[in-house]
């Protein structure tokens, strides 16, 4: 049980590095590959509307963390399943 914890704490923290790493990279990327219009945006702003309404398209980040972590969960002990089998 204590390689299973210190699995978990592990998987967590570096599932949590990677993530926040990767979200990093991207969003510098998109950031100078982005070349706005100007102009464009000036014509095109007549037609917005003027209700501001929030909502999101991405999921949260625990429920990635929990799927994740359910996933890597699995995968350690169907080894440990298999490996007790096999020496019986």
């Amino acid at each position: 049980m204590k390689k299973y914890i210190v699995f978990a704490i592990s998987f967590i923290l570096l599932f949590s590095l990677f993530q926040l790493l990767f979200q990093v990279l991207s969003g510098t990327l998109l950031t100078f590959m982005y070349t706005p219009d100007m102009e464009e945006a000036w014509n095109s702003s007549a037609n917005l509307s003027q209700e501001v309404v929030f909502k999101s398209n991405h999921h949260p980040f625990l429920l990635t963390l929990f799927f994740a972590f359910l996933s890597a969960t699995i995968a350690y002990f169907i080894p440990k399943k298999f490996m007790k089998t096999d020496n019986d």
